[in-house]
């Protein structure tokens, strides 16, 4: 979908029809046409709580997702609505609208658990919104991200304790964001303002544990200060007149509450300049595409009684993007040689510097759209490629030069086939005038330009072909005595030796050229693979330290409330984490 394309309203992308999560090949069409990144914002919580109204606001429309106005849930399943992103030029914004939580008619948590981890998996940014204040009753309600560790894979294979450290998560996770609606508290703590987000953090304190109960109270918010690093918090005054409610579709600003006005205002805002692109471990910059296919990865997995796996979905996406990219790549070394060569080319050389340069520029394009490429099958698949057609060329280039060459010789040397047919030189002194002639004529097909590599061996070949005409018209000269036709076959046996000499070192030189260049080829593939290795591992271990530092930072802050225990557990995975992070380094340097 290019910038200016208009997608008028919502569709569906994740059906939910009795239960059975599918996904609806319109929605995807739609995000297969879009190559530019996305900033992708879901956002769920129960049922009649106004989401769909911040996600209108969101898409700059009064009207979109549906808004309902009655105590049933009326959005079912994800619906998606793709628009220009506002702040972000040549971005699209992906809104995604969630059907509500806890709906009594579904009857059915696990389906709601499922549509929870969706939008956690899909999203940027994940706006979980509800009613009225942070307590308990709304915690009780979040408990669906305590288990998303039992819904969603970091890892194919996690390691042999069958715990996958928080710090996996974190590095897809997306950032979180509290919207709190009819809000009618004041925000203070002790006497003193607050903020929002300061109201947020104080929300998320734990309690000493002594009891079961104290385990449950914490559990919701230790999962949320794990998982999501980056919190956010919005209150929002109720919009209007509760009897008006339902009319929020046709209510201008100005029939609104001003404060609620201004906090939509300040909401929006911060969506649309701080929500960041969607990306997978290694800084992969998410696209419609993209998109589209780790929606299908994860319902497929859910559909068939699997865990959504973000390795294996990024895995599945490097796959099909990197079979993608060898065929791009090869296309590009088509269409330069085609530009470029021109057979058959003056020396061999001249055709490997050709295909070298537009080799180089088939790998760059492979490295630019490849990612993920597990023991580097595709770029090796790419290097057999690129030296088939390589190999192809030079057997072109040996028959076009062929072809041009006996074309020339039938051409030149035709009028002294007939003047052999006639027997011009079958007389006294004939011999004489053959050579001459000979001489002239090689001369002539010599100077002929772009007559390619076989030029000399097309012209030994035919040279040789008249070897019994010359010893025929030489033998029946009369005017030469015996010595003289000895001394004149010596001359031309020894010519002929030397244009062999002179044929197998030039195949030499080929081979030796050929071999270089086999060389030039894999260090041309070692070079372009070392560069991005070295931009990957370079993110990669820009991702684990800002994963160490949020750790770090909340270690320190469990320890400052007091939670020695959860501080210790929190320990472990920062121990494990830069344990992971020198064997790297040690990788690097070894």
């Amino acid at each position: 979908m290019a910038s200016e394309t208009h997608m008028p309203a919502p569709v569906c992308l994740i059906e939910n029809t009795n239960g059975k999560l599918a996904v609806n090949p319109e929605a995807l069409k739609i995000l297969s046409a879009i190559t530019q990144p996305l900033v992708v914002v879901a956002i769920v919580g129960l049922y009649r709580t106004g989401k769909s109204y911040l996600m209108n606001k969101l898409a700059g429309k009064k009207k979109g997702f549906s808004l309902g106005s009655t105590v049933q849930s009326h959005t079912k399943g994800i619906w998606m609505w793709c628009v220009p992103h506002p702040e972000k030029a040549d971005h699209t914004l992906v809104l995604l609208d969630t059907e509500g939580l806890g709906d009594v008619e579904k009857g059915d948590n696990q389906n709601d658990s499922w549509i929870f981890a969706l939008a956690i998996l899909l999203s940027s940014t994940f706006v979980y919104n509800s009613m009225g204040t942070i307590n308990q009753q709304a915690m009780d309600q979040l408990h669906y991200v305590t288990e998303l560790s039992d819904r969603i894979r970091a890892k194919s294979s996690p390691d042999a304790n069958e715990v996958e450290d928080s710090a996996d998560f974190i590095s897809f996770f997306p950032d979180f964001v509290w919207t709190l609606r009819d809000f009618s508290l004041n925000l203070e703590a002790n006497g003193q303002s607050i903020t929002e987000d300061e109201y947020l953090e104080n929300s998320l304190k734990l309690k000493k544990v002594t009891n079961q109960k104290d385990e449950n109270f914490n559990l919701p918010r230790l999962c949320i200060r794990k998982f999501f690093p980056k919190k956010k918090c919005f209150i929002f005054d109720r919009p209007t007149h509760r009897k008006k409610l339902g009319q929020l579709e046709t209510l201008h600003d100005d029939e609104l509450d001003s404060d609620f006005v201004q906090q939509a205002t300040v909401f929006c805002s911060y969506i649309f300049n701080s929500s960041k692109v969607k990306t997978l471990p290694g800084g992969i910059e998410v696209n419609g595409p993209r998109l589209e296919n780790l929606v299908l990865t994860y319902v497929n997995a859910i559909s068939s009684g699997g865990l959504p796996c973000m390795e294996n979905a990024v895995l599945a996406l490097a796959q099909i993007e990197n079979s993608a990219a060898v065929k791009k790549a090869i296309a590009l070394y088509d269409e330069q040689m085609a530009q470029k060569v021109q057979l058959p080319t003056e020396t061999l050389q001249e055709l490997l510097d050709l295909h070298r340069a537009s080799e180089k520029e088939a790998i760059e394009v492979f490295i630019k759209n490849s990612f993920k490429d597990v023991d580097h099958l595709f770029q090796k698949e790419l290097a057999a490629q690129l030296e088939k057609k390589q190999e192809d060329f030079c057997k072109q280039n040996m028959k076009a030069s062929s072809d041009r060459c006996s074309a020339l010789l039938k051409d030149i040397f035709s009028p002294l086939e007939e003047d052999i047919k006639q027997g011009i030189y079958s007389k006294p002194g004939g011999y004489r005038l053959f050579i001459q002639k000979m001489q002239e004529l090689k001369k002539k097909y010599l100077q002929e330009p772009r007559k390619g590599i076989q030029s000399e061996e097309i012209l030994q070949t035919y040279l040789e072909s008249k070897e019994a005409v010359t010893e025929t018209i030489l033998q029946t000269d009369q005017t030469l005595t015996e010595k003289e036709k000895e001394i004149e076959e010596q001359r031309v046996k020894a010519e002929s030796a030397e244009a062999t000499r002179k044929m197998l070192e030039e195949m030499q030189i080929k081979n030796q050229q050929m071999m270089e260049q086999k060389e030039k080829s894999y260090q041309e593939h070692v070079k372009q693979l070392t560069e991005k290795m070295d931009k990957e591992r370079a993110q990669l271990m820009a991702e684990q330290d800002r994963v160490l530092s949020l750790k770090l930072q909340e270690q320190a802050q469990l320890l400052k409330e007091g939670f020695k225990r959860e501080s210790e557990q929190l320990h472990k995975e920062i121990q494990n984490l830069q344990n992971n992070m020198r064997r790297r380094k040690r990788c690097v340097l070894s």
